[in-house]
C-alpha cells in the first residue's frame, strides 16, 4: 500500500499547487485570493476544490502507478507457469472476499514489493515485483496477495481520498488566510508575492498534513494484515512478514518511500512520516490475532 499511498499524496499536492497556480491566472480570487477574505465563501471554495483534487488523484491512480513501475498486466494464458500462479491466486483470493477481479500485473525490480491501487473496488489493480516472486516461497506470496486483496475490500483507497480531501481542504482555507493576514499587515505586499505565499504555505500545510495521511494508513495496514490472514491463513500472512524481515536488505534503500509491506520499518523521529508500521509490530499483532 505504501507505493500507491505516495503517488497519490505526491499527484494530490501536484493537483492543489496546479489549481492555485490556475486560479491565479484566471484572475478567481475576488472572494478567496489575498485581496480580500470572505470565509463563508472560501470555506466553501477549499471543500469544493479541495474534494476535487482528491478524487481526480484517486481517478489518476491506477493509470500513475502503470506509468510509474512499468507494470506489465498479465491474463493467466501466459504460458508462464509463475505468472499464471499468480493471476490464478488473486482471482481465487478476490472470489473469497467477494471481490471483482482486479487486474494483474508484474514489474522489474529487485525490491520485495506490491502493491494494491484503484478509484474503486471494480477498477483496481494488484501488482507484484519481479524480486517478490524470486525471493518468496508461493505460500508467502499469497500471503502478500492477501494483503493486498484486504486493502481492496477495505475500500482504503475511496477512505484515504476522503481524509485526503478534508486535509486539503484546510490546507487550501488556511493558506489563504494566513496569506491575507500577512498582506494586511504588509501594505508593499504585491498580488504575485501573495499567491507565491499562498502557494508555499499550501506546500508547507502539505506536508504536515502528511502527518495525518500517514497515521491512518498505519492504522489501514494493522487492518490489512488481518483481513490477509482471513483470506490465506494466519500462517501464511505471518509467514510472509517474517520472509520480508528476514530479507530487509532486498529492498532498494532509494524507493524506501515506496515499500508496500515497509520492510525495514522508519526510526526516529522520521516514523510520524512513515505510511507503514514497523515490520516487528505488525508481526507481533497478527501474532495475537485470533481468526
Amino acid at each position: 500500500m505504501g507505493k500507491r499511498i505516495f503517488l497519490f499524496l505526491i499527484t494530490n499536492l501536484a493537483i492543489v499547487v496546479m489549481l492555485s497556480v490556475i486560479m491565479a491566472f484566471l484572475g478567481v480570487g475576488r472572494y478567496v485570493g489575498p485581496d480580500g477574505i470572505d470565509t463563508g465563501a472560501l470555506a466553501v471554495f477549499a471543500l469544493v476544490w479541495g474534494m476535487g483534487g482528491a478524487f481526480l488523484s484517486l481517478q489518476m491512480s491506477r493509470f500513475i502507478a502503470k506509468k510509474a513501475t512499468g507494470v506489465r498486466l498479465v491474463d493467466g494464458r501466459t504460458g508462464q507457469d509463475e505468472l499464471d500462479w499468480l493471476y490464478s491466486t488473486v482471482a481465487r483470493l478476490t472470489q473469497q472476499a467477494s471481490l471483482p477481479m482486479p487486474e494483474v500485473g508484474l514489474y522489474e525490480s529487485p525490491e520485495v514489493n506490491a502493491f494494491a491501487t484503484g478509484p474503486s473496488k471494480r477498477r483496481s489493480l494488484v501488482a507484484v515485483s519481479s524480486g517478490l516472486l524470486r525471493s518468496m516461497r508461493r505460500d508467502e506470496v499469497e500471503g502478500v496477495l492477501a494483503h493486498e486483496v484486504a486493502h481492496i475490500g477495505n475500500g482504503d483507497m475511496v477512505t484515504m481520498t476522503l481524509l485526503q480531501g478534508v486535509i486539503n481542504a484546510f490546507v487550501i482555507f488556511f493558506a489563504r488566510l494566513i496569506a491575507f493576514a500577512m498582506r494586511s499587515s504588509d501594505s508593499r505586499s504585491s498580488y504575485g508575492s501573495s499567491y507565491l505565499v499562498i502557494i508555499v504555505l499550501e506546500i508547507v500545510l502539505g506536508i504536515f498534513g502528511s502527518l495525518i495521511t500517514a497515521w491512518f494508513s498505519r492504522h489501514r495496514e494493522f487492518r490489512a494484515d488481518r483481513g490477509g490472514a482471513a483470506l490465506a491463513g494466519r500462517e501464511r500472512m505471518l509467514g510472509a512478514l517474517r520472509r520480508l524481515a528476514a530479507n530487509r536488505e532486498l529492498v532498494e534503500t532509494q524507493h524506501q518511500a515506496l515499500a508496500t509491506l515497509k520492510i525495514n520499518g522508519t526510526r526516529g523521529w522520521m516514523v510520524f512520516f512513515s505510511t507503514h508500521p514497523p515490520l516487528e509490530a505488525r508481526i507481533a499483532a497478527l501474532e495475537r490475532f485470533q481468526q
